[in-house]
C-alpha cells in the first residue's frame, strides 16, 4: 500500500510511518493515541480543558499526525501566535491563551509554540518523537513563521522533584547536550535552551480530588511528592485544597524561512 504523507520514514524496527497535518488529514484530527500510563492529576488543567481540543482545527497546519498501516500512532500539537517581547513565565497556558486571543483579534502569527508530542506505547524508543518535532519544525517554517518556541517538560525530572530546575536543567553530558533525554532530543533538532517557565502548568483541587487522582492521603499542610510530578504539590489542610504549578523549560527554534 503506498505512503500518504507529507513526511515519511522508515524506523530501526522496519516499520514506516507517514507524518501528515491535520489540515491534511482532519479525518484523524481527534484520533486517540494509546500513549500508556499517564498521571492522572495532569489531565485536570483547566487551560487545557478549555483550548487544547480546538488546536487541530484552529492551527491545523501546525498539528501533526503520524500513522502505521493507516494506524494513528503519533501526534504533535502547535499554536500560532505573535511574538511577544519576552517568553512569558505562564509557559504552556500563556502561549495557549494569548493565541487564541490573537485568533479572535485577528492578529497575524510570527511564530509556533510546541504544546505535545505523543507516541504510542509501541512505537516508543523508535525516535519517533524526534521525528515529529523535525516534521513540527519544517511545518512552522513552511508558513513563514521565524521561530518554534516549546515549553518542554523534561522527561526525567519527575525523578528528582525536589531538585531545582535550574539545576537540572544545567546538566550536561561530556559532549556539552543535556543530560535530560527530551531537552537533548530538542538540542539537537536545532533547539537552544531559551529559560525557564515557572507557572507553566496548574492544576489545582480539592483535597478529595487530589487524593482520587493519586491515591496520596492529603492530609498534612506543606510539600507532596506524587509520582510523576516534577516538583512537589502544595497542601494546605487548612483550606481544603492543593496546588500543584510545574515549571518547565523554554526552548527555541529559530527557523529559516527562504
Amino acid at each position: 500500500m503506498p505512503i500518504s504523507g507529507r513526511w515519511s520514514h522508515q524506523l530501526p524496527s522496519g516499520r514506516t510511518i507517514s507524518i501528515s497535518t491535520t489540515a491534511d488529514r482532519p479525518d484523524l484530527a481527534h484520533a486517540d493515541i494509546d500513549v500508556g500510563p499517564w498521571p492522572e492529576f495532569m489531565r485536570h488543567n483547566r487551560v487545557s480543558e478549555a483550548y487544547f481540543a480546538r488546536t487541530v482545527e484552529t492551527f491545523a497546519d501546525t498539528c501533526l499526525i503520524a500513522t502505521s498501516d493507516g494506524r494513528p500512532i503519533a501526534d504533535a500539537h502547535a499554536v500560532q501566535l505573535a511574538e511577544r517581547p519576552h517568553l512569558p513565565s505562564g509557559g504552556w497556558e500563556q502561549a495557549v491563551v494569548w493565541a487564541f486571543s490573537d485568533v479572535v483579534r485577528g492578529v497575524p502569527p510570527t511564530i509556533a509554540c510546541a504544546l505535545n508530542i505523543s507516541v504510542a506505547h509501541d512505537f516508543q524508543g523508535e525516535g519517533v518523537a524526534a521525528l515529529l518535532l523535525t516534521a513540527l519544525r519544517e511545518a512552522t517554517a513552511d508558513l513563514g513563521l521565524h521561530a518554534l518556541d516549546a515549553p518542554v517538560r523534561p522527561t526525567h525530572k519527575h525523578l528528582e522533584p525536589t531538585v531545582p530546575m535550574t539545576g537540572y536543567v544545567a546538566r550536561t553530558r561530556p559532549d556539552g547536550l543535556p543530560t535530560d533525554p527530551w531537552l537533548r532530543t530538542h538540542v539537537r533538532a536545532g533547539g537552544r535552551i531559551a529559560g525557564l517557565a515557572p507557572a507553566s502548568w496548574v492544576v489545582a483541587g480539592s483535597l478529595d480530588e487530589w487524593r482520587a487522582w493519586t491515591g496520596r492521603p492529603f492530609d498534612r499542610s506543606g510539600p507532596v511528592e506524587v509520582p510523576g510530578a516534577l516538583v512537589p504539590v502544595d497542601c494546605d489542610v487548612a483550606a481544603g485544597r492543593a496546588v500543584y504549578v510545574e515549571p518547565n523549560v523554554w526552548v527555541r527554534h529559530e527557523l529559516s524561512t527562504d
